[in-house]
């Protein structure tokens, strides 16, 4: 795990390239008295020879160490740290001899990925219901309907323009205090408080205490929408005056082609039949790769758990200690070395897992990822013809050094678990909407 390399130079392999840059020195040091290139160079040594001959030996045992390293094929992590025993200051210019100088390093360790085809992991289904149905195409109908504005609040689906005032319980405003408009609709309201916005119209006011006016998310949306901090307990007790600015209501459209071709331009649907196998085909398309995402989460921690892998320990925390731009005290180190210790696990495993397998990352794909992303931005389906715009901005990105290194990781990542995917023996679940939430929301403190 931890090996100690001890590398000895001769004065063979270093004096020549010493007398070589002391002779450089002469050609090229501005010394006063002195014309350019004639100063001797018995004078350049007595000046910067120690330090030049220091450096020189340096060089040669970093370069010694190198080879050494590339022929043995040795596995290391960072740099060798060199030993206190080092002593710079046996190196003596009047007197070259042979120099040792010892350091340490970190052997990567041989371990085997746990087998994936032994693991217990679940895949989610998730069941597209009638009701999930019902409630996606009453949204679209939304959605696509048209406003109106009617004299006054008479449904729950009536939208309020109303602009929020702060005062006192009296619907005194308060000096200097929030004064903001929003849009809501009726049924964002309590149950309680809704029964008071019947049969209101345009500048009619009402004041109310925002917990006795809203509850839970609700609540929580206006809190954080009025500027109010999440964590003050008493900001849900404020009065506001509420005027209404506008009352609106949007008719649903109506189920017909129209409608149809609005919500789904890229489908011939012609009947509400199609329409609704369209929009459960959408709902399945999204739970599944909530699914694929869940799964894969899944899969990052049995290979991160169940990989067993022996690291050697002191000597990264050392090379932690003193490989930065500062050095890190020893607390630093005690906390921060299990993020690291974790983070180098899976770099380790994802290599592996990459060599082992010939998980590779072509140009197509980096194109194909430049094109997905950029059709993403722009809410576009892909094109039957290539424009020459497109073209142009995936030829663009491709000279993007960043993106691209982005973008390789990340197919590489993706390929890597769809590798793992396959190897799986998973259990097939069907699971409802409401457990499979519960699963995602299991998993919410377990980022990586």
């Amino acid at each position: 795990m931890n090996d100690k390399i001890t590398v000895k130079v001769a004065k063979e392999d270093y004096l020549s390239s010493f007398e070589k840059t002391l002779k450089t020195y002469s050609k090229t040091a501005n010394i006063p008295g002195f014309r350019k290139g004639m100063v001797p160079t018995g004078m350049i040594k007595k000046m910067h020879g120690q330090a030049v001959f220091t450096d020189e030996v340096l060089k040669t045992v970093e370069k010694e160490l190198t080879t050494y390293m590339e022929n043995e094929k040795l596995e290391i992590f960072a740099q060798p740290l060199p030993l206190s025993e080092n002593d710079p200051r046996q190196i003596n210019m009047n007197n070259p001899a042979e120099y040792a100088f010892a350091f340490e390093v970190g052997l990567k360790p041989e371990f085997a990925i746990t087998d994936l085809s032994k693991e217990q992991i679940k895949r989610y289904t998730v069941t597209v219901t009638e009701e999930m149905i019902n409630e996606e195409v009453e949204r679209l109908q939304v959605r696509h309907g048209k406003m109106t504005d009617p004299e006054e609040v008479t449904v729950d689906d009536n939208v309020l323009n109303i602009t929020f005032i702060e005062s006192d319980e009296a619907g005194n405003e308060l000096e200097a205090g929030i004064r903001k408009d929003s849009s809501v609709l009726v049924k964002d309201f309590s149950e309680e408080f809704r029964a008071s916005l019947q049969g209101k119209k345009k500048d009619d006011v009402l004041i109310a205490q925002l917990s006795k006016a809203f509850v839970e998310k609700e609540l929580e949306w206006i809190v954080n929408d009025l500027g109010l901090a999440k964590d003050d307990i008493t900001a849900a007790d404020k009065f506001f005056k509420i005027l209404i600015t506008k009352v609106g209501l949007v008719e649903k459209a109506d189920l017909n082609e129209e409608f149809f071709k609005t919500a789904f331009p890229a489908k011939e649907i012609k009947t509400e039949e199609e329409l609704r196998n369209a929009v459960k085909e959408e709902i399945q398309a999204f739970w599944k790769t909530q699914s694929r995402n869940h799964l894969h989460h899944e899969l990052y921690h049995v290979l991160l758990e169940h990989t067993p892998i022996e690291f050697p320990e002191s000597f990264l925390k050392k090379w932690m200690q003193n490989n930065g731009e500062q050095t890190k005290s020893q607390e630093e180190v005690e906390k921060e070395y299990p993020v690291f210790a974790k983070q180098l696990k899976w770099t380790l495993i994802t290599d592996k897992l990459v060599r082992e397998n010939n998980i590779d990352v072509a140009e197509d794909d980096l194109k194909a990822f430049a094109r997905q992303q950029l059709f993403g931005y722009m809410g576009m389906g892909a094109m039957d013809e290539e424009q020459p715009w497109i073209a142009e901005y995936i030829n663009r990105m491709m000279h993007d050094k960043k993106f691209v290194d982005d973008a390789y990781n990340r197919i590489q990542t993706d390929k890597m678990f769809d590798w793992a995917e396959k190897n799986l023996n998973a259990e097939e679940q069907p699971v409802s909407v409401e457990d499979f939430s519960k699963e995602l929301d299991k998993h919410k403190h377990h980022h990586h």
